[in-house]
């Protein structure tokens, strides 16, 4: 492992490009290991157990690549299984609940924060508690949404439909007079439109993704791992499913095309 080993990040589909895309805009010398669990998605419906079974063998996976730090770009697994990769990876690992918690801190005004997720993060308490362990005062409103995954990754980003089902899950949260919304799955800021139509105006999105690869920057800095190189980094994705579709929905997550999609059948 050296300043010029890849960043490995993973996901149980696609959400985590858009944790890439945060990546490559503020360390674009980082060359980066995606790795899309597409035969197992989602997580969001699946037990703590198997959630950190699947972790684990991805991140053995991704430490094989000779990766120097670990992102958990998938909310469900943050909220389940980072504690168990942090004890037993060998390198770094950084997930997606405490930044994302941290940022809805610091611009709450009325301190009601509202929060949207998959099942399984809601059920988690994760964000709860890490937006508890730094502020005891704040009021917190959850609300999971698990048709906004399907929604994502078949491209229904708008029109009717999604705006009556955004309603149904959003309604909730604007009675409660959330004044800050943290978009808990990293496939939500696709549907940021949307969730913007529908919730109370002047309310906050607050989008994960940009807070992580601000704390994946520190973290690095801190070991002098960062790769200060003037060359672009390169981008390597792994799919345990349809590397095709990975491809082709997956520009829409990361805002550019996906040249190198391999498949892995075992690990």
């Amino acid at each position: 492992m050296s300043d010029t080993s890849p960043i490995g990040v993973f996901d149980s589909g696609l959400g985590g490009l858009t944790v890439v895309q945060a990546l490559q805009k503020l360390l674009p010398s980082e060359s980066i290991i995606y790795f899309g669990d597409t035969a197992r998605v989602p997580y969001g419906n699946k037990s703590k157990e198997l959630i950190i079974e699947y972790s684990s063998e991805i991140s053995g996976f991704l430490i094989k690549n000779d990766v120097k730090i670990i992102v958990v770009a998938c909310n469900t697994a943050s909220a389940l299984a980072l504690d168990t990769l942090t004890k037993n990876v060998s390198v770094p690992v950084s997930g997606v609940i405490n930044p994302g918690a941290g940022e809805a801190i610091k611009v709450t005004l009325n301190k009601h924060i509202g929060m949207i997720g998959t099942v399984a993060t809601v059920n988690s308490g994760a964000y709860e508690n890490a937006i508890y362990d730094i502020d005891k005062s704040i009021i917190i409103s959850t609300q999971a949404c698990p048709l906004f995954v399907p929604l994502a990754e078949e491209g229904w980003l708008e029109g009717d439909v999604v705006e009556k089902i955004a309603a149904h899950y959003l309604t909730p949260l604007n009675e409660k007079k959330i004044d800050t919304l943290i978009l808990g799955c990293t496939h939500y800021p696709l549907l940021k439109n949307v969730i913007t139509n529908q919730v109370n105006e002047k309310t906050i999105l607050i989008d994960s993704a940009e807070a992580v690869a601000r704390k994946v920057q520190a973290q690095l800095s801190t070991l002098n791992l960062l790769n200060n190189g003037s060359q672009k980094g390169l981008l390597t994705c792994y799919v345990t499913d349809i590397p095709m579709r990975f491809e082709t929905v997956g520009k829409r997550f990361l805002g550019s095309s996906l040249d190198n999609v391999q498949t892995v059948h075992a690990f």
